[in-house]
């Protein structure tokens, strides 16, 4: 082997195909771009993460109750108290906020904090640095939004419940917050003192309760947890640490990191389809040269390794671009995602993701090229007198075997780097073959009908174009697979949000409310339904609910669980409070799967309860099974008569836990009510006159929700379309790729037909049709497989209905059939306008 030679050569027959050789680049660099954009994104999040872990949750220790701590409770929050620098308690609940200059009203989340809070991090405000000031005025502050939307300045009153306050200032960011959960509930930030004459805190009001402690640098904190973990699931309390806060986020955020290295990954594997078929075609065109070379003395081995060489070069030089680009592309994703993360995103060169990008260029040119090179070690002297395309069909040996068992592996290794176990990795890896299969058995399948019932009484243009879809060196299959995979991600990722959408609001037309008021006290109830029939508005829902607290399952209880491993039973079984409520029949989204269903009981029988199954299987209880519930403080003993299947989908009340009627009906309770509200002026009135004469009471827009709702799936949306893109625009490289290679191929071909008559308009014409058929082929493949994939995650995930939207579906198909037209027809202009003479000369 002369190695320097090879060199040379390989140099040498470079620089009269660099045009084209730079085709395969541009699908390498597309790629590679992807990846290493990802990878840099995720390493730069993990980084920012742990940098920022003190400020996502703003202490050294936050310890939570989701019910008002107990006595011995406080008092080891006390001890620890002594133990702190700083100490700051907060009580967080959701309530209605209305603005006195517009009278508008909005669903909000009440921050009532006292204490100097957060100790790291700072909420910023506008007047900048306001907040310092926080607790020694009276006063509130309030997310930034809000304020745009009923054009309320600082200094205007708002009311929470009974109390009235200035606005401070204009929250603009705060730790731990995303900007996707405040639009759904902005936060408010008021002193805790000046919420004691709102009337916001009434029996069964929801409230979670929060200590915050600064800690001294040697404390420890983290291993006093670990000893501490037994006696917090006792008090019922809930603990953080930064170190706990980091690993929680990052965890947190992983599944989505390892979703979008993923896609990326889908990207570069179209890339490397590209790159193979590409090669394939380069290569049968290259074969009168290797035959000419064998001629010359030269070894098959040499002329295999003369090529092997250029494609190395090409997907290291690729992988090198792309890396580069791919660094910079990691510029453009804060402005797509900072939206849903916790953390402000910091851009920096990750060189592990560079280096990784340019391994991965050369090995995937070297990888995905070396089955089309094989065909060159068949080539002999006698080729150069005569070769046709049963000379440059390869046969299938054990090299074959090992390179498509080493495709296989790279595939399974890169996605086991992504994956947290093996069942998930070849999972993955078994759906991605399938859809390569699926997509690879339509185009051969639809190639194998036209040979077979080809339509002869078509007119001659459209009989040509068709025909081109299995001509030699055709482009059908590595485009229907490169566009149809893209248009397949672009089309479920639409299905799927309108799915979501539409069942959302068709569940608030089912129940034939649109309108839900919560909180609402006994005292309240009848004034309430009144000034509902008032305004014209019927009460579709007149629910009670009682607060209560599990207190153990046939006779074990949360010190047994802490005391003994063994038991089934899990100390979050007894955590937090229940909201429960008592009935005498089935509502329409409940159906009994196990046991019998009890309505009613006397006063002074044992409480009969029925249970959700996903309840039920959490805190390990089946029917038979005999529990006691803490309901404030009294006693109540319940046998589990019936196990309920709950669709929890639709818009109405559903419930954990339903007793019998004649059980709890005497327990302290409040309502919630839902009604029908019809356009958007009246339902914003309508809450107007609640909020304002009933200052406690809640109360949430379905409309309001669909709108949030909508623009909170528009942005994940906009995300993995911004992610899927990368998967289009491959398609688009190997369309342009394709039909480069391809270039004197198809000259040959119209020198012919300009030879037999045909014009020029009919040449474009029959360009166009062929690449119609192309794009029509792919977007249909891709649409029947974003159906399939949605439908069974409609049936299996969702566990809804699915309508898929036809106008969207038959746009895309239109517009991704337009897209391939006009790529490929441009891309042929010079090869069309070539004369049949020059074509003849250039032979």
């Amino acid at each position: 082997m002369n190695w320097r030679w090879i060199f040379l050569m390989a140099w040498r027959d470079s620089r009269k195909n660099r045009g084209r050789l730079f085709l395969f680049i541009s699908s390498i660099i597309l790629g590679i771009a992807s990846l290493v954009a990802m990878n840099s994104f995720n390493e730069n999040l993990k980084k920012d993460i742990d940098q920022q872990a003190a400020q996502l949750i703003g202490a050294d220790l936050e310890l939570e109750s989701r019910k008002q701590p107990t006595e011995e409770a406080m008092k080891f929050i006390d001890s620890l108290k002594s133990l702190s620098e700083d100490f700051a308690r907060e009580e967080r609940f959701m309530s209605m906020i209305q603005f006195e200059k517009s009278g508008g009203s909005r669903f909000v989340q009440v921050r009532a904090v006292d204490g100097q809070f957060p100790f790291y991090g700072e909420v910023q405000t506008r007047p900048k640095g306001s907040y310092a000031a926080f607790g020694k005025k009276q006063g509130l502050y309030i997310e930034n939004a809000v304020l745009l939307q009923f054009q309320e300045q600082v200094g205007n009153l708002a009311r929470l419940g009974k109390s009235s306050f200035p606005i401070l200032g204009s929250i603009h960011a705060q730790p731990g917050q995303t900007a996707l959960a405040s639009s759904m509930a902005p936060s408010v930030f008021v002193p805790l003192d000046q919420l004691s004459e709102s009337g916001l805190r009434q029996v069964g009001s929801r409230i979670e309760y929060h200590y915050y402690f600064k800690l001294p640098t040697n404390f420890g904190i983290d291993k006093k947890m670990e000893q501490w973990k037994d006696r917090l699931t006792l008090l019922q309390l809930r603990g953080s640490t930064i170190q706990s806060t980091k690993e929680n986020t990052g965890r947190s955020f992983a599944d989505m990191s390892s979703f979008m290295e993923l896609v990326g990954f889908v990207a570069l594997l179209l890339c490397c389809i590209g790159v193979s078929s590409s090669v394939q075609i380069y290569v049968r065109e290259k074969l009168l040269s290797v035959a000419i070379l064998r001629c010359l003395g030269a070894k098959a081995k040499q002329a295999f390794f003369i090529f092997l060489i250029q494609f190395a070069g090409i997907g290291l030089l690729g992988g090198l671009i792309g890396s580069i680009l791919g660094a910079l592309v990691q510029y453009l994703i804060p402005l797509v995602l900072q939206d849903v993360l916790p953390v402000e995103l910091s851009t920096s060169i990750s060189w592990t993701s560079i280096l990784q990008g340019v391994s991965l260029g050369l090995v995937i040119a070297v990888l995905f090229a070396l089955a089309p090179l094989l065909s060159v070690r068949d080539v002999t002297p006698l080729n150069s007198l005569r070769m046709n395309d049963q000379d440059a069909k390869k046969k299938l040996d054990r090299w074959v075997i090992l390179i498509y068992a080493s495709i296989l592996g790279f595939i399974l290794l890169f996605a086991r780097m992504q994956m947290d176990n093996w069942m998930q990795t070849l999972a993955f890896t078994f759906g991605l073959l399938l859809v390569f299969f699926l997509l690879f058995g339509v185009a051969k399948a639809f190639t194998f009908l036209i040979r077979r019932y080809f339509p002869k009484n078509w007119s001659y243009v459209w009989r040509q174009g068709l025909s081109n879809l299995y001509r030699p060196n055709n482009q059908t299959v590595i485009l229907l697979v490169s566009i149809g995979l893209g248009t397949a991600l672009i089309a479920t990722l639409f299905l799927v949000q309108d799915m979501l959408m539409k069942r959302v609001a068709l569940s608030a037309e089912e129940n034939n409310a649109n309108m839900l008021m919560f909180d609402i006290q006994p005292s309240q109830r009848d004034s309430l339904k009144l000034l509902a029939h008032q305004e014209g508005y019927e009460i579709v829902e007149d629910v009670p609910i009682v607060t209560m607290q599990l207190e153990n399952i046939n006779g074990v209880t949360l010190k047994d669980v802490v005391a003994d491993s063994t038991i089934e039973q899990s100390g979050r079984a007894f955590r937090g409070e229940i909201r429960a409520t008592y009935r005498d029949s089935l509502s329409k989204s409940e159906q009994v799967v196990s046991g019998k269903w009890i309505g009613k009981v006397a006063a002074n029988d044992t409480a009969s309860v029925s249970l959700d199954e996903n309840y039920a299987e959490n805190i390990k209880a089946k029917v038979g099974d005999k529990i006691l519930f803490n309901v404030q403080g009294v006693l109540i003993p319940a046998k589990v008569s019936s196990i309920r299947q709950v669709d929890w989908n639709r818009f109405q009340s559903n419930f954990r836990v339903v007793f019998a009627k004649g059980s709890i009906d005497q327990a302290p309770q409040f309502y919630l009510m839902m009604t029908k509200v019809e356009g958007e002026a009246k339902s914003v009135a309508f809450q107007q006159r609640i909020v304002t004469d009933f200052p406690n009471v809640s109360v949430l827009d379905m409309n309001a929700v669909l709108t949030i709702l909508n623009d909170i799936l528009n942005k994940i949306g906009f995300i993995i379309q911004f992610i899927g893109g990368f998967s289009i625009l491959t398609g688009i490289i190997v369309l342009i790729a394709s039909v480069r290679i391809s270039k004197f191929q198809r000259i040959k071909e119209n020198v012919l037909l300009r030879t037999l008559g045909a014009s020029r308009k009919q040449i474009y014409w029959i360009t166009i049709a062929e690449y119609l058929f192309l794009g029509l082929l792919a977007a249909c493949t891709g649409i029947v497989i974003a159906l399939m994939a949605s439908n069974l995650l409609a049936i299996f995930v969702f566990k809804t209905s699915f309508i898929p939207d036809f106008m969207f579906l038959t746009l895309l198909i239109f517009l991704v059939s337009i897209l391939t037209v006009a790529v490929g027809l441009i891309n042929s202009l010079s090869v069309l306008n070539k004369s049949p003479l020059e074509a003849l000369r250039r032979d």
